[in-house]
């Protein structure tokens, strides 16, 4: 069988450390690097000490959620965009995510627009375009991107929850002639909310069509975990060791490959 894509989406919050990482993911096994732009917003804080029951203390790093924001003006796009292509020697899927979706871009959508227009304009290998961008500007987007020879992620992100099996198929079917491939992401609150995903993918096996479907939370790695026998074209890793990372529905890319030569995939 195939195996899928990996790719391995990038943590860091600042250019340097996204370029030191996007090396590690390649030696760790990655075949590209997903850069966050909208990342490079967030200042990750220091650890804080939380009482444990035990009555010792534990280093807990705050939740994404509460990292301290830049506002949009704090970086220049263009250079940034340009360092990163000339520093990153593995392909890029470049993202700009609104926080509708669960990114983390402060500006405005005309503003986060404009930094996917320049990526593709420069050239970047892929480029992620989320379905709820308006209309008139996607139809664009997707011009420019086809134009430039940049492939296109066609994405949907539900934040608060999965729908059912059924729903997801048909968003990657209907949307399957706009882009190179079609990626969706919800979140499991439930292991019957990551069944849905599982039974999408095999909804969509054999059709043709390019996907990539997953969740967060706990549960959320088996789509990642069985994609050579789903049919899923690229799944997304990480390059985290952090403790019971499956509870959050993701896998380091290493224990990924291991865990395909195990099941003999």
């Amino acid at each position: 069988m195939p195996e899928p894509t990996i790719c391995v989406a990038l943590d860091s919050t600042n250019v340097d450390d996204m370029v030191d990482e996007a090396a590690r993911a390649s030696t760790a096994g990655a075949d590209l690097v997903e850069v966050r732009f909208d990342r490079l917003y967030l200042t990750k804080p220091e650890p804080v000490l939380v009482e444990q029951e035990e009555g010792e203390p534990k280093s807990v790093m705050p939740p994404e959620s509460e990292w301290p924001i830049s506002d949009a003006a704090s970086v220049d796009a263009a250079e940034t965009i340009q360092k990163l292509k000339d520093s990153i020697a593995v392909p890029v899927i470049f993202t700009v995510r609104p926080p509708r979706e669960g990114g983390f871009y402060p500006g405005t959508e005309d503003e986060r627009i404009a930094i996917l227009e320049l990526a593709i304009a420069s050239g970047v290998s892929w480029i992620d375009l989320e379905s709820s961008i308006e209309e008139g500007k996607l139809a664009e987007l997707l011009s420019a991107a086809k134009e430039k020879g940049c492939k296109i992620i066609y994405s949907s992100h539900d934040i608060n929850g999965t729908p059912n099996s059924e729903d997801i198929a048909s968003f990657v079917r209907d949307n399957a002639e706009k882009a190179d491939l079609i990626k969706f992401c919800s979140t499991a609150h439930s292991h019957l909310d990551a069944l849905q995903i599982v039974d999408a993918a095999i909804e969509l096996k054999g059709e043709g069509v390019d996907y990539s479907v997953m969740a967060v939370n706990s549960g959320g790695d088996w789509a990642r975990i069985h994609a050579p026998v789903l049919g899923v074209s690229m799944v997304y890793a990480t390059l985290s060791m952090e403790h019971r990372i499956s509870d959050k529905g993701l896998i380091n890319v290493r224990d990924l490959r291991d865990a395909w030569t195990l099941l003999e995939y």
